[in-house]
């Protein structure tokens, strides 16, 4: 049995607008990060000429991969922005030529054509990694001896607001179902199940018109609760099975939407992840839209382009309503962590004292009881006790707070005490 919460949908504001693309950018900023991790080794000088695609930059450590450049042009500095994760991060500064030019046109005809290494090299040289907002390098999960039984395509997206992966399936479907295809052949792969939720039925006719020639991949709908998008609740519910860490160990590997596709685009044109696309959205937005953004671009750019904001007293949000960050500002630089700027009015609600009513323990998917974390994040022995690590920044617990208590946050610092004290 899977618990969740029924939450109001915000989503038809995005999606009923085409999908925008903006390349009109004179300057790129592209952010010296990849996932949370800052240790990377830079591999350009100011007055090199980059092509689209040019590695400018490698993550160090176990994870490696390479961040590229999203436009062709001249690196002319470095410079520290804000990114998603609220702090200012070191940046190469590229000004655009406009010209979009690649060192070298390729173009796959048949993507099954991979042996498993050279996929595994594919998804590794080209950068990509999971585009649900973990930056966790994609070649990671196929790279294994264990047999991989079930591959799970979630395109939940159970946040109100996101639609980044519902325009991407409806506008990119058959490209979706090839390389969903295509990974099960080269990885040996049992079976392919895409998840979408209960209530999509436009996205279930799109499937249902394509799916029939792939016999392996088959379509299940889930109930509409969150945070049934949690990779871990979704592998319960499809599967019937829970697992420890990873859901490799019972022979599962689950890849977003978005990741799919930049997996085919790599796979098919030998494209490295530069771009991707990013829900617009809000009430405070003149018009919300999804948005194909290059890697480096300023939010505050693009939010201009589409229109503004409709007051000043603006509150921006990266990730979404439920785990998303608020933002210092709106000028941050966009990379492959960022599926949704959302922008709304700032909150008027005063948090008020706790009424013990006990909800935030009650719809806590890890079983938590946030507000006894709250009030022990100074009491190291009992926060430890508590477990705070466990928490999956859901922000159900701060969502259903009647006193308005903004307990994610805390539980948060909690979950970050304990770790960095080992």
């Amino acid at each position: 049995m899977i618990s969740g919460v029924k939450i109001p949908e915000r989503k038809t504001m995005s999606i009923k607008n085409k999908i925008g693309i903006y390349n009109k950018m004179k300057y790129v900023y592209i952010p010296l990060i990849s996932g949370n991790d800052t240790n990377i080794t830079v591999t350009v000088k100011k007055g090199d000429y980059v092509y689209k695609g040019s590695i400018i930059g490698k993550r160090k450590g176990d994870f490696r991969i390479n961040i590229h450049s999203s436009i062709s042009g001249t690196v002319i500095d470095y410079e520290e922005k804000y990114t998603s994760n609220g702090e200012k991060v070191k940046c190469v500064v590229i000004e655009n030529d406009f010209l979009d030019a690649i060192e070298k046109e390729y173009e796959n005809n048949d993507i099954t054509k991979y042996s498993k290494n050279d996929f595994i090299k594919t998804l590794k040289d080209c950068g990509i990694v999971g585009l649900g907002g973990s930056g966790f390098p994609t070649y990671i999960k196929y790279n294994t001896t264990q047999k991989i039984h079930t591959l799970i395509i979630n395109a939940v997206e159970s946040d109100p607001y996101i639609t980044a992966d519902y325009v991407l399936l409806r506008e990119k479907c058959e490209e979706i179902l090839e390389t969903i295809d295509a990974i099960r052949e080269i990885n040996n792969i049992d079976e392919a199940i895409i998840a979408i939720k209960n209530y999509d039925t436009e996205l279930k006719q799109i499937i249902d018109n394509y799916i029939g020639t792939y016999l392996k991949i088959k379509l299940i709908l889930v109930p509409d609760i969150y945070p049934i998008g949690w990779e871990k609740n979704l592998v319960k519910y499809i599967k019937k099975i829970d697992y420890s860490n990873i859901p490799l160990e019972k022979g599962i590997v689950v890849n977003n939407v978005s990741t799919i596709y930049a997996i085919y685009e790599a796979l098919k044109y030998h494209k490295p992840l530069t771009e991707r696309i990013v829900t617009f959205t809000g009430e405070n937005l003149k018009r919300p839209q999804n948005v194909i953004v290059k890697n480096g671009t300023s939010a505050e750019e693009i939010i201009k382009k589409i229109g503004g904001i409709i007051n000043k007293d603006a509150q921006y949000i990266a990730g979404g309503s439920m785990m998303g960050k608020e933002l210092p500002t709106s000028d941050i630089v966009i990379n492959n962590n960022d599926n949704c700027i959302l922008v709304t009015t700032k909150n008027q609600n005063q948090e008020i004292e706790c009424i013990k009513c006990g909800k935030c323990v009650e719809c806590c998917p890890v079983k938590l009881s946030p507000i006894i974390i709250e009030e022990n994040i100074e009491n190291q022995e009992t926060l430890k006790k508590l477990k705070p690590e466990k928490c999956i920044e859901c922000g159900l617990c701060s969502y259903i707070c009647p006193s308005k208590i903004n307990i994610r946050n805390t539980v948060k610092k909690a979950k970050e005490k304990i770790r960095k004290e080992g």
